[in-house]
């Protein structure tokens, strides 16, 4: 039963925001003939347009003569910026023809030949949750959702990278109370994994006969009926402040009971009608009761280690753990913090990390269904994946967003899912972050390792750039890997609230991708080497996922300032992009949006071009200087967050260009860039209404303008500068590091910079900038 009528969100609810609570099915529908033939012509008619208008437009004018150089510049100008965005649009296409043939061909793998798979094979998995200034509550139904997948040998694992030492008496309580949330879930599930563990264990031991007894099956039933119960009691007191606890509380709990009670019915139902289960399908069903609940949590902080690094980013937090797996280390004492050092026998050392054949990454803020794990380890292990490194489920959004500009996100988030499914179509698999299970083997073939002061750092994710799975994945293409996206929504994950906070995220979004794409020609090279066939609309799509960022939002700012020859434009442009739009629309309906969002997306990415803009400029800047470009994680708070001045200010100021245009090609009686500029003010004004806010503009507009005449007090008095204390001599550090510690500058990888100076959040702050 739904908790839907009971929902009363703690934040008030704009106005336009989202009603529908329920997600998608987690199985796509079956596209029809039509849609997909309409798909096919959608393609044909781009490409079809664009000849025309090269042909009847640009072509035309040159044959006709008497151009002079300006218009000549012009034309080839405009061709390059509608050539380009034509061909975006043309990806778009591409993708989702792949997406509607997975979607008509994917066939779910029945639950009995799960069930019949993993009793006789249980590869271990290790979940992974990078974490870093998260709320507790949130994190918390990140590991349920984990912790409750029906898989055997699971273990979860929060990576927490906050400051270990905070100052601030509220962080500090925040911080403790997410170090005790793997003890809390453990405690929270020890009464069902303590009941199925000996339940399974009786049934082992009392040695059934090929067919069990009807009242064997019946006391199956039972135990399902218990679990189903004790689930929704945990439902019931789950608090329900956002639309992610009402997904939790009906996604992931009660669905969870919802389908072990209808299990434990049909075991009743089979009694009923005289039918004798085998003793082999009981021992599954009740091996399912057993591994739901049976999840070993830990919770592993690597800034509390001097051996480890302390780079500010999630790549790194991931790969400190990673590279610990499989070891056993003694914990020693330095001047610096405490260090792991590897021993080679149990019995001398202090911590011990187990390995396992599968890694599951899995953001703080994302939640996985029921049978993820299942599903998506099976896959791997079927003979014809051999090959295939990481395989994933792109993240859906959850539904019911409380404010207009989050709808609009999760939106296109949603959109991205269907073009994922579909690049996987044509082997243009990227790795998407929020959630993948990885194939251990795999990523230690693309391992990197550097020595820093002396201790060992191994970089299995890549983090030269703020996309590292991006990069991560032409580096496992590159040893002969491949990625796939498994055909089904298995994964939620929590789209910005606010305007403020997807700057950040959609900022970090468009930075790297230009930096990697030397990658993907060495990755060609090296497969083509190697006999692989590298299909040319994968090369494409690939391009396209890195790059486009860049030249859509170039090429907009060009169609947007510069004041092109009338003669240049034509109603076959926008013909070339009638299917694209079309087809978004009807994306979008499918997606349980409206069909008119379309425009909205549009305003929405007029008013996130400056956006878009300084992420790729941040990539440029990173290729010229070779300086790493800080990762900086999206804000989730409570309230609102602040946008910075120069991202409130462009686009009124793209606003009043797009009037100032109107305005002058009206008097110019250039009648196609005035109706381009009338349509881009009009969306860009209902963009900045619906998704900044007025009030919420002038509130950021004035903390940009007055912040910079404030100066926070120094840390330190001038006067204990010019007069230091002198310290006795630290032996501790003599003996360690041969000096007097503190004398010699730290490296930059970050090693020990916490554990050194507890007192000060150094590097982890940064993360949060």
């Amino acid at each position: 039963m739904s908790s839907t009528s009971s929902y009363d969100p703690a934040r008030k609810r704009q106005l336009g925001a989202e009603r529908r609570t329920e997600p998608l099915p987690t199985v796509h529908p079956t596209p029809s003939d039509r849609k997909i033939t309409f798909s096919r012509v959608a393609i044909v008619l781009t490409v079809l347009f664009w000849v025309i208008y090269v042909v009847t437009t640009i072509v035309r004018q040159f044959i006709d003569g008497g151009q002079n150089f300006r218009f000549t510049m012009e034309a080839i100008g405009y061709l390059v910026v509608v050539t380009f965005l034509t061909f975006s649009a043309l990806m778009y296409l591409v993708a989702r023809q792949g997406a509607l043939q997975r979607f008509k061909k994917h066939v779910r793998v029945p639950r009995a030949e799960l069930d019949r798979h993993f009793a006789s094979s249980q590869p271990s998995i290790t979940v992974l949750v990078p974490s870093y200034a998260e709320e507790p509550e949130v994190v918390k139904m990140t590991l349920l959702s984990a912790a409750l997948q029906e898989y055997p040998s699971m273990r979860v694992v929060l990576l927490l990278d906050d400051n270990p030492n905070p100052k601030d008496a509220a962080v500090a309580d925040r911080l403790n109370t997410t170090r005790a949330l793997a003890d809390d879930i453990s405690t929270m599930l020890a009464e069902p994994r303590t009941r199925f563990t000996d339940a399974l264990l009786r049934f082992e031991l009392s040695d059934p006969d090929t067919f069990v007894a009807p009242y064997i099956a019946l006391d199956l039933a039972e135990e399902y009926a218990w679990a189903a119960a004790w689930l929704h009691a945990e439902a019931d007191a789950h608090g329900l402040d956002d639309h992610v606890d009402l997904f939790f509380a009906d996604q992931v709990l009660r669905g969870l009971a919802d389908e072990l009670a209808l299990v434990g019915k049909a075991v009743e139902a089979a009694v009923a009608d005289g039918a004798s289960l085998s003793s082999e399908r009981v021992a599954q069903l009740y091996r399912r009761l057993a591994w739901t609940f049976d999840a070993d949590l830990a919770v592993f902080e690597r800034k509390q280690w001097a051996s480890l690094s302390h780079e500010a980013n999630k790549a790194m937090n991931l790969n400190a753990y990673i590279g610990l797996m499989g070891g056993t280390y003694r914990v020693e004492q330095t001047p610096e913090g405490p260090i792991l050092t590897p021993v080679s026998q149990r019995r001398a050392g202090d911590i011990v990390i187990p390995d396992s054949d599968f890694l599951l990454t899995l953001d703080a803020d994302s939640i996985l269904l029921r049978e993820y794990c299942l599903r998506l380890t099976y896959f791997l292990q079927q003979p014809d994946n051999a090959r295939v490194a990481v395989t994933q489920t792109p993240y859906s959004s959850f539904r019911g967003a409380g404010t207009r500009i989050e709808r609009l996100a999760g939106a296109t988030t949603d959109i991205q899912h269907i073009l994922h499914q579909g690049m996987s179509h044509f082997g243009a698999t990227f790795w998407v972050g929020a959630n993948a299970v990885i194939r251990k083997r795999a990523i230690e073939d693309i391992v990197e390792t550097e020595f820093v002061g002396g201790f060992e750092v191994r970089r299995y994710v890549q983090d030269r750039t703020v996309i590292e799975d991006t990069e991560s994945s032409i580096d496992l293409g590159t040893h002969g890997w491949t990625l796939v996206n498994y055909p089904e929504r298995l994964s939620y994950s929590a789209t910005p609230p606010d305007f403020g906070s997807l700057i950040v995220q959609r900022r970090r979004w468009a930075n790297g991708g230009l930096l990697i794409l030397p990658k993907l020609w060495r990755q060609v090279r090296e497969r083509k080497r190697r006999g692989e066939v590298v299909s040319r609309t994968e090369l494409l799509l690939r391009v396209n996922y890195m790059a486009s960022i860049a030249w859509a939002s170039f090429g907009l700012i060009f169609l947007l300032a510069y004041p092109y020859d009338g003669r240049l434009l034509s109603p076959v442009v926008l013909l070339a992009a009638l299917p694209y739009f079309i087809a978004m629309a009807s994306d979008l309906r499918y997606a349980g949006y409206k069909a008119s969002d379309v425009f909205r997306i549009y305003g929405f990415n007029l008013i996130l071009l400056p956006v878009n803009l300084a992420g790729v400029l941040k990539s440029i800047q990173q290729s010229l200087t070779g300086k790493k470009i800080p990762f900086v994680r999206t804000p989730k708070v409570k309230n609102r967050t602040a946008s910075p001045l120069l991202y409130v200010v462009t686009p009124f100021l793209i606003v009043a260009f797009s009037l100032f245009t109107l305005w002058r090609d009206v008097n110019a009686q250039n009648w196609g860039n005035a109706a381009f500029a009338a349509f881009n003010a009009t969306l860009a004004i209902w963009a900045i209404i619906s998704y900044i806010g007025i009030g919420n503009a002038i509130v950021d507009i004035w903390l940009g303008v007055t912040k910079p005449l404030y100066v926070d007090r120094a840390r330190r008095s001038t006067t204990e500068e010019a007069h230091p204390v002198t310290a006795s001599l630290d032996w501790r550090s003599v003996l360690y590091h041969g000096h007097a510690g503190g004398q010699v500058p730290r490296a930059g990888h970050g090693l020990s910079a916490v554990a050194a100076t507890p007192a000060q959040p150094a590097e982890s702050e940064r993360q949060a900038a």
